[in-house]
């Protein structure tokens, strides 16, 4: 019987699909020294981005070399040490379709909820406040949105913000991507400079270092939005902070943070931020997506 540890759990259809097929499915965390014993006794191990997947678990589940998969629900595999686990035969997968319209819908929300003031007004009038004048907002349609990495959540939020009448231009390593002329490509020193809206859509460094810092946030407009629905650490927590306090960034939406559960009380109190706790992708049809691509991969390779 093939094993499955969902450490950050399951959709339930994709648990009943696996054990129809004959598959022991546990869905149970497990901190980092109870994993490494628990990780020796599966053949795949299923996360999402709760659980990292370091070389210690590696090397403890090649004790017994039963696990032979391992698969990140979800988009980025940066809490797996992907190239040293397939190094030692453990093949690596991801479900990079499931959750980009609901992380891109995430994004959008953010923006009306910064424009708007939705995010701040709905606090206040639940302490008694009636602050119209304060929340006069502004619109989306004629706005520059900058996206800062072009994926594909990336290219959903791009719809999505077409849809709604913003000038979308987007910054990507690689280059100006083929079949997207609705869209201009910029260098990123240009994009922030253009942007009203700037939207991240980068995994993190592998050296830890921002995408946006200090330096970068000083090239941007006066008055700028900057959301991150991408990965904590691409944005310095401690410079857009700054630059929220002195007025050079309008507000910020954030759904990710560089430690989860945030501790930075400075950060999550702050009364320009919209605060999401890491939801992107955190709907029911993401989830049943996942869970299919998931039930697919293990099928597929088992």
């Amino acid at each position: 019987m093939i094993r499955v540890l969902a450490a950050d759990g399951m959709e339930a259809s994709a648990v009943k699909t696996l054990q129809d097929r004959g598959f022991q499915v546990v869905q149970e965390y497990f901190e980092l020294e109870d994993l490494k014993k628990q990780v020796q006794e599966f053949d795949v191990l299923v996360v999402r981005s709760a659980t990292k997947v370091r070389a210690p678990v590696i090397d403890a589940a090649l004790e017994t070399g039963k696990l032979k998969m391992i698969i990140r629900g979800g988009v980025g595999v940066d809490n797996i040490d992907v190239e040293y686990a397939e190094s030692k035969g453990i093949k690596v997968f991801n479900t990079p379709n499931a959750s980009s319209a609901s992380v891109a819908e995430l994004a959008i929300a953010h923006m009306f909820s910064l424009a708007r003031y939705i995010y701040i007004s709905n606090v206040t009038m639940r302490e008694g406040k009636w602050e119209k004048k304060q929340y006069e907002g502004t619109e989306l349609c004629g706005k520059t949105l900058g996206l800062v990495g072009f994926g594909r959540i990336a290219v959903e939020t791009a719809k999505r913000a077409k849809a709604l009448g913003m000038d979308v231009a987007y910054t990507n390593r690689s280059g100006p991507v083929n079949g997207y002329d609705d869209y201009r490509y910029m260098p990123l020193d240009e994009l922030l400079r253009a942007a009203d809206y700037i939207s991240l859509h980068v995994p993190g460094s592998e050296d830890g270092k921002p995408v946006i810092g200090r330096e970068e946030i000083g090239k941007m407009k006066d008055g700028v939005f900057i959301v991150n629905t991408a990965r904590g650490g691409v944005v310095c927590e401690d410079s857009l902070l700054d630059a929220l306090d002195s007025g050079k960034v309008a507000g910020a939406a954030i759904d990710v943070f560089s430690e989860e559960p945030t501790e930075n009380e400075r950060l999550y109190t702050h009364p320009k931020i919209s605060l999401t706790p890491h939801v992107g992708g955190s709907t029911a049809e993401a989830q049943e997506r996942i869970g299919n691509e998931v039930v697919e991969i293990i099928l597929r390779n088992s």
